[in-house]
């Protein structure tokens, strides 16, 4: 190459008005991370040097002048996933931007030292347009490029830095095929794309980083990186979230649901099919037993027991818990809703029987008035119909998640009735006779046999009262 400085014209007349000093940065920051990662070689630096000029360095391949101007890049677009940018990354807007803003711009590689201009249009006299005046390199051996900015001041550099991840310090908390998520540490949420933030959310629980892009996301990135729409990234955002396996995300989401009754959800936790995964999670990765508000106000001993048992209660919306039954979490098993840990309850449950020895003198006093209750019934074949009367310290569950008083076992042709019931006549007569109820109607609680029962046994016993009183 000759001693002899050639300008190239860039064609630009108007810069984007808006456009700050660190947007300008960004473009070439993110322009020296595309080809770190393109090369595979070390990281970029950005440094300032004793003069107060500041030097972003990758270790690529050396920009040649031709890139200035660079329609898409097909190198960039057969690596979505590994690159920001594919329109040259916008280094003639940041040129632009910089001259603009009077910061002088020197670019070296291999192949040459460049530095801005405004020139005359050739051929066009009155039309001034910003060039790029190329010389011979200084640094003919040198690897990657390097552009070394006079002007510009240092919260710039922190601003243009605070765009990518890289720099951000935003922590990741899962990573997935689509993309990760990360912890958001701000007020507002973020949404990154490769790495390079392309828009804010107020209402986001987490932040995110898209590396699997979607055709309307990709259409939807224009030359600035900015404004873009949120219809774009929300499909992708659901798919992170619904490859996410790991506690820590799920918990979070849960966690967030505890506010569906205050109407201060977070957007995700709006999305159903996000609401359903982070339970199918929860209910791999924990002991937990999902339970409405509204079941929780109720207090069943149910749910006590599943305390006790070391489960945590999680309250979600009742949307959700109606659809709970229908779902597996990610290992295939039932998602354990009040329902299913009443199965789980009844499937492992034991009686605790007590014997009449082991009973305490005025219990046995109560337990001593069986026959003679059973017999005010006026029902003798009731009488060879339940073989057995006992007592058990446990009890089955009902359908509220309480548990019942007593029950008839017409397998076993017996009748089991709490020992707290024994504390008292009253409460140990009534259940006695609800039970003995249910043997000689052969019928359950509500139906219309059931109730007649219910009916006959209480004139029976009235009438044996009036008789005796």
């Amino acid at each position: 190459m000759d001693n002899e400085t050639r300008q190239f014209d860039l064609n630009i007349e108007r810069v984007l008005e808006h456009w700050t000093v660190a947007h300008a940065l960004r473009e070439i920051i993110a322009n020296a991370l595309d080809e770190q990662a393109l090369t595979n070689t070390t990281d970029p630096v950005i440094f300032k040097d004793t003069g107060g000029a500041w030097h972003i360095k990758d270790s690529g391949r050396g920009l040649r002048y031709e890139h200035l101007t660079q329609n898409e890049n097909k190198e960039k677009l057969e690596n979505p996933g590994l690159v920001i940018g594919k329109f040259g990354v916008g280094l003639k807007d940041a040129l632009a931007t910089c001259d603009r803003h009077h910061i002088q711009t020197h670019i070296y590689s291999k192949y040459g030292d460049i530095t801005i201009s405004k020139t005359a249009k050739h051929g066009f006299i009155d039309i001034m347009t910003l060039h790029a005046l190329i010389s011979p390199s200084s640094h003919p051996g040198m690897i990657g490029t390097e552009f070394v900015l006079s002007g510009v001041k240092d919260e710039d550099i922190a601003k243009a830095k605070d765009f990518f991840l890289k720099y951000s310090g935003d922590e990741i908390l899962e990573q997935t095929k689509y993309g990760d998520v990360l912890q958001t540490r701000s007020k507002k949420s973020r949404i990154y794309v490769n790495g390079l933030c392309i828009a804010e959310e107020d209402n986001f629980l987490f932040s995110y980083n898209i590396t699997s892009l979607t055709t309307a996301l990709r259409k939807a990135l224009n030359r600035e990186r900015s404004n873009v729409g949120r219809s774009a990234y929300t499909d992708r955002v659901k798919a992170i979230l619904l490859e996410c396996s790991q506690a820590k995300v799920a918990e979070a989401l849960a966690q967030d649901l505890k506010n569906f009754e205050t109407g201060s959800l977070h957007d995700e936790l709006q999305w159903t099919d996000v609401s359903q995964h982070a339970c199918r999670i929860l209910n791999t990765t924990e002991k937990v037993i999902f339970l409405t508000a509204e079941q929780l106000r109720m207090g069943s001993s149910l749910i006590t027991h599943a305390q006790q048992d070391g489960y945590r209660v999680i309250v979600v919306p009742t949307s959700i818990a109606l659809k709970l039954p229908q779902l597996k979490d990610i290992q295939g098993q039932p998602l354990r809703d009040l329902g299913e840990y009443r199965e789980e309850w009844d499937r492992s449950f034991q009686f605790h029987y007590v014997s009449s020895d082991q009973l305490l003198p005025g219990e046995r006093q109560v337990f001593a008035l069986t026959h003679p209750l059973l017999h005010l019934l006026g029902k003798p074949s009731l009488l060879k119909k339940v073989r057995e009367i006992r007592i058990s310290e446990t009890m089955r569950i009902d359908a509220s998640g309480n548990e019942v008083l007593g029950i008839w076992d017409p397998n076993e042709c017996s009748i089991v009735i709490r020992r707290d019931q024994l504390r008292t006549i009253e409460s140990y007569a009534g259940t006695l006779l609800h039970e003995a109820t249910h043997a000689f109607t052969d019928a359950d609680d509500g139906s219309f046999e059931f109730e007649r029962g219910l009916t006959y046994g209480l004139g029976k016993v009235a009438a044996q009262a009036v008789k005796q009183g």
